[in-house]
């Protein structure tokens, strides 16, 4: 395991398996880890983990727990539930974790900036499970964005690091005098700060840039209706646009600073930040036209109640809004807080988020087409086709084009669930042979419409056999037709997966 030799393969069920290497990260952070990664969490709809471990003095093997906790996850994921990006594991059992009753979880962090030289790693899309401590949970739960960059500067590697360190200090204890005891339901979690896909905060030399893609204004429309009259917070995200980000630190009376990261060795020009508060209780008397100041990790304005309304006004028709701040006297406003509605959101389906590289991005099995920023859906109700010794099972469709289709009847979900039908009655003969030959995960592409219908299917970026072609001609050529019957809009293009496994 140790060395330039092959990782050693560990079957933790007939179609997981975990990849397992002890690998010295020298260009980076200079320790030595586990490097254990998953084979097969895709085909029950979750994304494939990378856990870099620590490794402990004089430790020789990989330990248990992590076999164990994958096989959890396939069990979750099996039934419908998944973890992404930010989300979250909570340990129960009472014996403890990896050795420790202070281990907590892991926090799920999808890579930017972070050096991935000499790891084994799985087919994208993946996360890395970084492990956290007991008293970070109730970060993870409400708040993981702060906690990921507390994380960040406590180990001075930007945005976060992705090793697990065991028994290390906490970077945070009670909860303590923060801000988020206004915004957060510590004791319950029944409500924290909303957060919106794709929604950044750039602070600029005298100004603050709000960006929200236009694709997420249902998510800023529904933060408005639960917010009240007078206070409205939304939570950002972590933007691979800025070179800096502000992270905020607990001391140890329970009170938080505040200090910024940075990409090491490049100047800082944008800062970003994890959330936003308007406060609309701003008085004339104060002779400002607003106030913006950095708190914690975020920014408060406060700004008069008809400055309040106006900007609820503009977020609800989607109109950009600038707000001066600064002296009422001044004919120059010290800052400008510019909400800005920019173009949709497309941060989804790449390898490396944000951050687009052909080494980690999600291809597609028919050719091999990258898929970065391809809405998909995963699949958790759909039907195993199963032949002697193998099953096949529809697993995600990504919507290539068509997603606006205007034509009447078109109903993507069932187009997508006979599509399914045919192609897995069609190759259901097959599975054994194609599994074989390391023909494991298929694609089905297929095009529909009045004046343009067709179809490709492949594995590896390769043609399927000519048998299987026939029986899918046989299958999906039909069903195409009559789908295309009711589309005179734009053509739709559906891509579908497929995972053959064993019984």
């Amino acid at each position: 395991m140790r060395g330039d030799g092959p990782p050693v393969v560990f079957a933790v069920h007939k179609n997981l398996t975990v990849l397992v290497k002890m690998v010295k990260l020298e260009c980076c952070v200079g320790v030595e880890v586990w490097n254990i990664a998953t084979r097969g969490l895709c085909t029950v709809g979750q994304e494939e983990m990378v856990v870099l471990l620590e490794v402990a003095p004089g430790e020789a093997h990989p330990p248990r727990d992590i076999f164990a906790f994958f096989h959890t996850v396939y069990q979750q994921a099996n039934q419908g539930n998944l973890v992404t990006e930010l989300g979250h594991t909570i340990f129960t059992e009472p014996e403890g974790f990896l050795g420790s009753r202070e281990h907590g979880g892991f926090l799920y962090i999808r890579p930017t900036f972070q050096c991935l030289r000499n790891l084994v790693l799985p087919p994208s899309p993946y996360i890395f499970a970084v492990l956290i401590q007991k008293w970070e949970t109730p970060w993870a739960k409400v708040f993981p964005l702060r906690l990921m960059l507390r994380m960040g500067a406590e180990f001075r590697y930007y945005p976060c690091p992705l090793v697990s360190t065991r028994n290390r200090k906490p970077v945070f204890c009670e909860i303590g005098h923060t801000i988020m005891n206004l915004l957060v339901d510590f004791r319950n979690y029944a409500y924290t700060v909303p957060a919106i896909e794709g929604f950044v905060i750039h602070m600029e030399d005298k100004k603050t840039s709000l960006l929200f893609p236009k694709n997420r204004y249902e998510q800023v429309a529904k933060a408005l209706s639960n917010s009240n009259d007078h206070v409205l917070a939304l939570g950002a995200n972590f933007s691979p646009q800025a070179d800096s980000h502000l992270v905020t630190i607990e001391n140890d009376d329970g009170h938080y600073s505040t200090q910024a990261i940075n990409i090491h060795n490049r100047p800082r020009k944008v800062t970003g930040a994890s959330f936003i508060v308007f406060n609309g209780a701003l008085k004339t008397t104060s002779g400002l036209s607003a106030k913006s100041s950095i708190v914690e990790d975020g920014l408060m304005v406060q700004i008069p109640a008809d400055m309040m309304t106006k900007l609820r006004e503009a977020l609800r028709n989607m109109k950009n809004f600038d707000i001066p701040c600064g002296p009422i006297s001044t004919s120059m406003p010290d800052e400008v807080v510019s909400i800005e509605w920019t173009s949709d959101d497309k941060n989804f389906n790449v390898g490396s988020k944000g951050i687009v590289n052909p080494l980690y991005s999600i291809k597609s099995p028919v050719d091999e087409k990258q898929m970065d920023g391809i809405p998909s859906v995963k699949i958790h109700s759909g039907t195993d086709y199963v032949s002697n010794a193998h099953l096949i099972r529809w697993t995600e469709v990504f919507i290539m084009q068509g997603e606006t289709n205007n034509s009447s009847d078109v109903n993507l979900s069932r187009l997508s669930e006979v599509l399914a039908r045919a192609f897995c009655v069609a190759l259901t003969p097959h599975l054994s042979d194609l599994y074989l030959n390391g023909h494991s995960r298929l694609g089905l592409r297929a095009t529909v419409h009045q004046d343009n219908v067709g179809y490709e299917a492949g594995s590896s970026g390769n043609r399927l056999p000519a048998a299987c072609m026939n029986d899918l001609d046989m299958e999906l050529i039909p069903v195409i037709h009559r789908a295309a019957a009711n589309i005179t809009d734009q053509p739709i293009i559906l891509e579908l997966v497929f995972h053959i496994m064993e019984q």
